[in-house]
């Protein structure tokens, strides 16, 4: 079909509705892909936002597990001394009310002072520095029995962390004193020599 000069009066208003109609289109289909392209990158954001949030919250709840099974922990150290600065006294006493309760025929020991203290393999302390008090024990023994008692009473009795590292035991000579024989079954038959310590926690701010 073509068209005249004389006709474009009668079709001037059809081009122009038809262009204006054209342009519409190609604007609103632009638009469209910009929104469809702003609706995505949103929704992009607000899935990283969802997924930071939902770690976050099972962060805290995981802090908040741990914070309750250390308050027990830190608790049940606080109630055993471990955390005090100086339980020396504690550890005297603990152990001249065990030597009463006669689990060994007699003992001697000595407690050196703390010093820094790294076990094997190495432990995580946090905000702790770990010290170690040396001591020594030497005992006489009616039989092995005895250093097993006296070391539990030790740990259930006494406040504080004992660590056992070694022992050496011997037999004694035949006992006797001023030329009179002791009865063998009274006699200690055993000699015992036990190296440990007493660990303590210090806070790394105290103080």
């Amino acid at each position: 079909m073509k068209f005249s000069p004389p006709d474009w009066p009668h079709i001037k208003l059809g081009v122009i509705v038809f262009l204006l109609t054209l342009l519409l289109g190609g604007a609103i289909i632009i638009g469209s892909e910009d929104f469809l392209l702003q609706a995505h990158t949103n929704q992009r954001v607000a899935q990283q936002q969802l997924n930071a949030a939902r770690s976050q919250l099972a962060g805290a709840r995981e802090d908040r597990e741990n914070m309750q099974t250390y308050m027990a922990e830190y608790s049940a150290l606080l109630n055993r001394n471990i955390t005090h600065n100086n339980q020396r006294l504690d550890w005297i006493e603990g152990l001249e009310k065990i030597r009463q309760q006669h689990h060994v025929s007699d003992f001697k020991y000595a407690i050196s002072p703390q010093q820094d203290f790294t076990p094997i393999p190495p432990l995580e302390s946090g905000n702790f520095v770990l010290r170690l008090s040396k001591m020594t024990l030497d005992f006489d023994l009616l039989h092995e029995g005895q250093l097993i008692n006296f070391f539990n009473a030790l740990h259930s009795q006494v406040k504080g962390r004992f660590i056992l590292e070694q022992c050496t035991v011997e037999r004694t000579s035949a006992a006797a004193v001023n030329n009179v024989t002791i009865n063998p079954a009274l006699a200690t038959q055993l000699k015992a020599n036990c190296i440990g310590g007493w660990l303590a926690l210090q806070n790394r701010n105290a103080s």
